[in-house]
């Protein structure tokens, strides 16, 4: 099931399904979402997908979504200073997840009566669904799957009973926040990204039109191909040790822009699994999902000029765990391509299926940590 997709009308939950909540900001939400869904699909349990965004008053929708977008954009100090200022202060988190106490009717609506679980995959939307568990108007288990390495206090929120986390760099992160539950488990990337072989490789770059030798660096910036990637990418050409392949995600005015860049330039890409088989590394901003599908592809990683706010707050941790490398200029950054592609494939240790634990819990009529509901 490609990222972001969901399950026709008739797959929607009854008889005690699971509910998963995502927002379409960006794709790295709605992606984990759809593959969390497609994993429970073949075990089985039927899948209903709420966006977060459907329980706030419509024009709130693009609203958060463009401004967003917006402040990345033009303004990034400005995000970083808000990113900043609300991991430090418990009380402008409550004042978040008081202004969302409106949407709460709204998301409990909804949901199907005989919903069994409830899994998120967007911090607020755990500031709506924590409140809701923790009055008893939510009568079944909630539980979240953390999208970075980093814990931000908004995905923290009483009454959230498990929370899901891919490193035990972040499930420290995580129960130093006060999480009552904390589980590791592996990436929601589909089991395509795999790392690649020879011929894997060599059928890749025939697929893309890709040199058949030389080392190629992807540069990907998400779905938005958001941040200063014209940049990085003249950058990583000036370097001279490594082909840039740039994708540009949806950002049709970042692909014009790099017209005629003497490297590789794509839009929108259906099949990155593929394409990350073809590359021998990988150059990202954000340290969400495209470092989980590395991490899954085995391919090493740098981050470079990383996105304010969250994309600096998930470099520091991936670096510190050894996941990946930080450059942080780009007198370095030659050196630092050379050893990156020519390094050992990272280490991440094999951890649970958060599918299997979800479908486990759903089927004992159990809380998540064992106990009847």
């Amino acid at each position: 099931m490609p990222p972001g997709t969901w399950p026709a009308p008739d797959h929607r939950c009854g008889g005690g399904g699971i509910v998963v909540v995502s927002a379409d900001i960006g794709a790295g939400h709605d992606a984990a979402a759809a593959e969390l869904a497609a994993r429970l699909a073949l075990d089985g349990v039927e899948v209903h997908h709420l966006n977060f965004f459907t329980s706030l008053p419509k024009p709130l929708h693009g609203m958060i979504r463009e401004g967003y977008r917006s402040l990345l954009r033009w303004c990034p100090l400005s995000y970083d200073a808000l990113f900043t200022i609300t991991d430090r202060s418990p009380p402008l988190v409550a004042m978040i997840r008081s202004a969302l106490r409106s949407a709460r009717r709204r998301m409990l609506m909804q949901m199907p009566p005989d919903t069994g679980l409830v899994v998120s995959t967007f911090p607020f939307a755990n500031q709506i669904l924590g409140p809701l568990r923790h009055s008893g108007r939510l009568s079944t288990p909630v539980v979240t799957y953390v999208t970075d390495f980093v814990i931000h206090p908004t995905w923290m929120a009483t009454g959230v009973d498990t929370y899901c986390v891919i490193h035990e760099a972040t499930q420290q992160q995580a129960a130093v926040r006060g999480a009552p539950d904390v589980r590791l488990v592996d990436p929601l990337v589909p089991a395509r990204y795999r790392p690649p072989t020879d011929a894997t490789r060599r059928a890749a770059r025939a697929q893309f039109t890709l040199p058949e030798k030389g080392r190629l660096a992807l540069i990907v910036a998400g779905s938005w191909g958001a941040g200063d990637v014209a940049r990085t990418a003249r950058e990583v050409l000036a370097a001279g040790c490594v082909t840039p392949v740039v994708v540009c995600g949806r950002n049709d005015s970042l692909r014009r822009h790099l017209a005629g860049f003497p490297g590789h330039v794509m839009g929108w890409v259906d099949d990155m699994p593929t394409l990350m088989q073809a590359v021998d590394l990988i150059v990202e901003n954000a340290g969400g999902l495209t470092c989980q599908q590395a991490l899954a592809a085995g391919l090493p990683t740098i981050t470079y000029r990383p996105l304010p706010g969250h994309g600096r707050a998930n470099a520091q941790v991936l670096a510190g765990a050894g996941l990946t490398t930080y450059v942080r200029n780009p007198a370095d950054l030659c050196q630092e391509l050379t050893r990156t592609a020519a390094s050992a494939l990272p280490a991440f240790t094999s951890a649970d299926d958060m599918a299997a634990i979800v479908s486990a819990t759903l089927r004992s009529g159990a809380g998540v940590d064992g106990n009847p509901r």
